[in-house]
């Protein structure tokens, strides 16, 4: 008589069983009746009813999702090699599960697609140098496309740029050319700025007869403690110039040969 009873115990044992649901903290349940929607159970315990109800669960942590490597053609027809990494979560239980037949996989499909696209509209030096503004233009496009989706994107990251050998090469060139000419552009503002300072010097010794001759007594100095076995002594120009018109004085008084004081030719 037991055996009787025990085939209904077990079945409705296992009824119960399949009843009875329990969702994590970070889970929530989407409750179906009869094909239609019904409501956003959990966290906790939940009853559903077989046959009849149908739950699907949605994970709303955050999901990181990496990005294949994708070709993208720069607006410079430049052809990069770009990975990058998405985080995301899911906001809205009952959009992620009416809305769109597989959200992770539409999402992942969508940031690939978006990637080559928002890149593609800038230039190489853009994609090198402004990380940062490609992740939020990136970031905001896919927002604007998921949301109906119930989809919250929260980051993306562009994780490498590759360039092909010839584009590195050209690249180190471009850089090489770039530190040449700004070195170039220091010097002569360094000659500029020397030129201009040897010309108030020069000023204010013309101005300044003495400022001259201190500057001689200093270059004398500075000679005299070198280990040098040759000395050259410049000769202030004043003094030249004081010797050049004592030897025209002299030149001037010397009478012409075989004439006489006082003879008129």
């Amino acid at each position: 008589m037991f055996v009787e009873y025990l085939a209904p115990l077990v079945l409705l044992g296992a009824i119960l069983f399949s009843a009875i649901k329990i969702l994590n903290e970070y889970e929530r349940g989407v409750v179906f009746f009869l094909g239609r929607f019904q409501a956003v159970k959990g966290p906790g315990l939940i009853i559903i009813i077989p046959g009849i109800q149908k739950m699907v669960k949605v994970d709303l942590r955050v999901v990181t999702m990496d990005i294949p490597k994708q070709d993208v053609i720069s607006r410079d027809n430049v052809t990069v090699h770009v990975s990058a990494v998405l985080y995301f979560r899911v906001v809205d239980p009952e959009r992620a599960i009416i809305q769109v037949e597989d959200y992770y996989m539409a999402t992942s499909q969508l940031a690939q697609t978006t990637l080559r696209s928002v890149l593609g509209q800038h230039d190489l030096d853009e994609m090198l140098s402004q990380r940062e503004k490609l992740n939020l233009d990136i970031q905001a496009s896919l927002e604007d496309q998921t949301a109906a989706w119930g989809i919250k994107v929260t980051n993306v990251e562009i994780k490498h740029i590759d360039l092909d050998e010839s584009m590195i090469r050209a690249i180190a060139k471009q850089a090489e050319a770039e530190r040449e000419r700004r070195a170039k552009v220091i010097h002569a503002e360094g000659e500029l700025q020397a030129s201009e300072k040897l010309l108030a010097a020069a000023n204010v010794m013309s101005a300044n007869p003495q400022t001259l001759q201190l500057r001689y007594l200093q270059t004398l100095n500075d000679i005299s403690t070198e280990n040098t076995t040759t000395i050259v002594f410049p000769l202030p120009i004043d003094m030249l110039r004081s010797f050049q018109n004592w030897m025209e004085g002299q030149n001037n008084g010397k009478q012409p040969a075989g004439s006489k004081p006082g003879q008129s030719g």
